[in-house]
C-alpha cells in the first residue's frame, strides 16, 4: 500500500478552508469594488456641489462700463472663505485674465484637463495645491457681455478635501465592517453546513468503530451520501473477500487437523506396540514404519505450509523473468533418482529453448513443477513412464507432465483440484497421498497468470496442462 508523503488532515478543516478563504478573496475584492464605486458617486456629489458654487458665483458677474466686475455680497464671500469641513477659494478672471475678485494665486487651469461630459456647462474639474494642502477645483467659462462688448470670463471654485476624505472614511468603515459581517455570518453557515453534511460519515464511523471484531457484515449505502456510497461499496467488497478468507482459512485448518490427526494417531499406536514389544526384530521393523509415518507427516506439514503460503500471496518475492527450461531441468534432476529407484522411464523434452522464459516467482514455479512430477512418479506403476515436456502453444509457454498410472475420470477434473480430495482411481495407486499436490499446483498456476488444463495421456494415464502467457 502506497503511504502518501504526508499524511491528510481534517476533511472539516479542509473544506471550511476551501470554501472560507475563497470567499475572503471574493469578498475582499467586492469590498474594493463597493469603496471605488462610492468613491466615484460621492466625488461626482461633491462635484455637483461644487460646480452649484461655481454657478452661484458666475450669476454674479457681469461686464459695467466695459469692465467684468463680479457683485459678490460679504455674506456669500465669508460662506466661500470657510465651511464646516473644509476651506473654500474662489476666483474670477476677467476677459484678458487679469483677477476680478478672489484669491488670485489661486492655482490656474491645467492645459491637459479636458471639460466635463457630465454636465451642460463648459466645467472642467481637477485636482491642484494650495497653501500646502490639495484642493479640488471647478473651472467655470462663463459668458459675459453688454452693449459695448463680450467675451468669456473664468470663474474658478476650490474646496479642500477634508469632507471628502471624511466621507471616504465613513464609507471605507461601514463596506468594511458589514462584509466581514456579511463573512462571519456565512462562515458559520458553511460550519453548520459542513458539519451537517459530514454527519453521515461519523455515523458511519462510528458504526465501524463499534463492530464486534466477528461482524463482517455489510453496511448499509444508504446511511451516507450518494458521492460516498461507492467508498462503502468498496469497504462491502473488501469485507465479503475478508469474509471468504476467513472460512476459507477456517476450512483449511480444519482439513489440515484431520488430515494431520491420521499420521498423529498411527504414530502413536506405532509407540505403543514399540514399547510392548520384546522381540528385537519385530522392534526393527515397528521403528521402521515409525520413520515412515513420520515422512509422510513431514510431507503432509510441507505441503500444508505450502499451499498456506500460495494462498498468502507467494511471499515478498517480486515477478522475474524465469526459464521454466531450467526449471525443469533441475526438478528433472532431483526426482529422477525416485524414479530410478522405482523403475520408472522418467523423460525431459524441451521443444521451446530459449523461449521457455516466463513472469514469475522462481521458487513457486519449481515447486509447481516438482509437484507435477512427484505425483506423476508416486501414481506410476513400476516399468511405468513420465514425460515432462516444454513447447510453445499460443504465444505462450506450455509445461506438460504425462505419466501412465491409473488415470483420473473427466467427471472428477475439477474436484482433484480441491485440497485434500483424492480421486477413487488413486486411492490404491498410492494410499499414503495428501491430495494436496493438484491443488498447489493449482494456486501456483493462479498466481502466475497461467491455466491449467487435465487430460487423458497417450499412454493411458494423467497428462496435466499449464499454459503460461509470454513473459
Amino acid at each position: 500500500m502506497t503511504v502518501p508523503a504526508h499524511a491528510l488532515g481534517s476533511l472539516r478543516q479542509q473544506l471550511l478552508r476551501w470554501l472560507i478563504l475563497p470567499l475572503v478573496a471574493l469578498v475582499a475584492l467586492n469590498a474594493v469594488s463597493l469603496y471605488r464605486d462610492a468613491l466615484e458617486a460621492a466625488d461626482v456629489a461633491y462635484d455637483r456641489s461644487l460646480l452649484s458654487s461655481t454657478r452661484a458665483l458666475a450669476e454674479r458677474v457681469s461686464v459695467q462700463n466695459g469692465k467684468v466686475v463680479a457683485n459678490v455680497p460679504y455674506v456669500a464671500l465669508d460662506s466661500f472663505e470657510t465651511d464646516t469641513l473644509g476651506r473654500i477659494y474662489y476666483k474670477v478672471t476677467g476677459l484678458q485674465g487679469e483677477t476680478v475678485s478672489g484669491y488670485g494665486d489661486l492655482p490656474p487651469v491645467p492645459a491637459h484637463v479636458a471639460r466635463s461630459d457630465l454636465y451642460p456647462a463648459l466645467v472642467r474639474f481637477y485636482h491642484a495645491s494650495y497653501n500646502g494642502e490639495t484642493v479640488r477645483i471647478a473651472a467655470l467659462l462663463q459668458p459675459v457681455f453688454d452693449d459695448s462688448m463680450r467675451g468669456i470670463a473664468l470663474i474658478q471654485v476650490g474646496e479642500t478635501l477634508d469632507a471628502r476624505n471624511a466621507l471616504s472614511r465613513d464609507i471605507l468603515l461601514n463596506t468594511l465592517w458589514r462584509q466581514a459581517l456579511l463573512v462571519l455570518a456565512v462562515a458559520a453557515l458553511v460550519w453548520f453546513a459542513v458539519r451537517l453534511v459530514l454527519r453521515p460519515l461519523m455515523r458511519l464511523k462510528n458504526e465501524v468503530e463499534t463492530r464486534p471484531l466477528s461482524d463482517l457484515s455489510t453496511i448499509d449505502q444508504a446511511m451516507v451520501h450518494k458521492e460516498v456510497r461507492p467508498l462503502v461499496a468498496a469497504m462491502n467488497g473488501t469485507m465479503a473477500r475478508m469474509q471468504d478468507l476467513v472460512a476459507s482459512q477456517r476450512r483449511f485448518i480444519a482439513d489440515a487437523s484431520h488430515q494431520l490427526r491420521t499420521p498423529l494417531a498411527v504414530l502413536k499406536t506405532q509407540a505403543a506396540l514399540a514399547l510392548r514389544e520384546d522381540d528385537p526384530a519385530a522392534l526393527r521393523a515397528i521403528v521402521a514404519s515409525i520413520a515412515g509415518t513420520t515422512d509422510s507427516a513431514i510431507h503432509l506439514a510441507n505441503r500444508l505450509l505450502t499451499l498456506a503460503r500460495i494462498e498468502h500471496g507467494g511471499g515478498s518475492d517480486q515477478a522475474a523473468p524465469v526459464s521454466l527450461a531450467a526449471v525443469a531441468g533441475q526438478v528433472g534432476l532431483e526426482l529422477a533418482l525416485p524414479a530410478v529407484q522405482k523403475g520408472i522411464d522418467l523423460a525431459l523434452e524441451v521443444e521451446a529453448g530459449e523461449r521457455s522464459t516466463v513472469s514469475g516467482q522462481e521458487l513457486l514455479l519449481h515447486e509447481l513443477v516438482s509437484n507435477l512430477v512427484d505425483n506423476a512418479i508416486r501414481y506410476t506403476p513400476p516399468g511405468g513412464s513420465v514425460l515432462l515436456r516444454l513447447g510453445r502453444s499460443e504465444g505462450g509457454v506450455l509445461l506438460e507432465v504425462s505419466d501412465s498410472g491409473p488415470g483420473i475420470a473427466p467427471s472428477e477434473y475439477d474436484k482433484v483440484c480441491m485440497p485434500f480430495y483424492r480421486a477413487q482411481a488413486t486411492l490404491e495407486a498410492n494410499p499414503g497421498g495428501t491430495g494436496l499436490g493438484l491443488a498447489i499446483v493449482r494456486d501456483i498456476a493462479l498466481l502466475h497468470g497461467a491455466t491449467l488444463a487435465l487430460g487423458r495421456a497417450d499412454s493411458g494415464g494423467l497428462k496435466v496442462g499449464v499454459r503460461f502467457a509470454p513473459a
